[in-house]
């Protein structure tokens, strides 16, 4: 059995909905962010790093969500979500699904900022609004790409829709959605795939994003 460690709204949504889309059998065990408990010594002998995701399949843990997914395809080819080796879009099927952690290093320090910092005195609000513009011009890769094709690989929906399609979710919460029409549309399209809403509602209860919108504090002047 597929065990999955997650924590609600957290990089390992990702694979939760992945293993929606391949229709694989799993457990889920939820975590919390904030009580401490990612730091137990149960939770460190899954992920040393004390992060979520952490799977346990084939008799091994793994606990880097990149190397889950590409794991879980290699293993289980037969699903159509992988571009392999000599495919002819397997150059660009890489490059998104690393460019993924492109979206997820901006998203962490918008997290970090807004949410994880709780008092006013730690936060940097030129690195927010830095942050929040850097984000904006990286999704703007994705908008070129989907205003094209409904998804990011002209032959249709992969794996890669699922890595870079989390950040573009969780992105909706610091850069307002007017701003990319495409990427709204493509948003859009991922909240109607079934797999995606099944693995919505195990998801758990919203406890780092609490708020639709999270604004970068406005500049003062000197």
């Amino acid at each position: 059995m597929i065990t999955l460690h997650h924590v609600a709204q957290a990089r390992s949504f990702r694979i939760l909905w992945l293993l929606e889309e391949m229709g694989l059998e799993y457990r889920l065990r939820h975590w919390n962010f904030f009580d401490k408990s990612l730091r137990s010594d149960e939770f460190r002998a899954l992920s040393p790093a004390a992060r979520v995701p952490a799977l346990e399949i084939d008799g091994q843990v793994l606990f880097e969500s990149g190397a889950i997914i590409e794991y879980l395809l290699e293993t289980r080819p037969h699903l159509g979500l992988l571009r392999p080796p000599g495919d002819a879009e397997r150059a660009a099927w890489l490059q998104w699904l690393h460019f993924a952690e492109t979206i997820g290093q901006h998203l962490a320090n918008l997290t970090q900022h807004h949410i994880a910092l709780r008092e006013e005195w730690m936060r940097s609000p030129t690195v927010m609004r830095l942050e929040a513009r850097r984000l904006e011009k990286v999704l703007e890769v994705v908008e070129r790409s989907v205003a094209g094709h409904d998804w990011l690989l002209p032959s249709g929906f992969t794996a890669v829709d699922v890595a870079v399609g989390y950040g573009v979710v969780i992105a909706r919460r610091f850069v307002p959605p007017r701003l990319l029409p495409a990427l709204d549309g493509y948003y859009r399209r991922i909240a109607a795939r079934p797999a995606y809403r099944r693995a919505l509602a195990q998801d758990g209860e919203s406890m780092i994003y609490t708020r639709d919108f999270y604004p970068p504090p406005e500049e003062t002047q000197p």
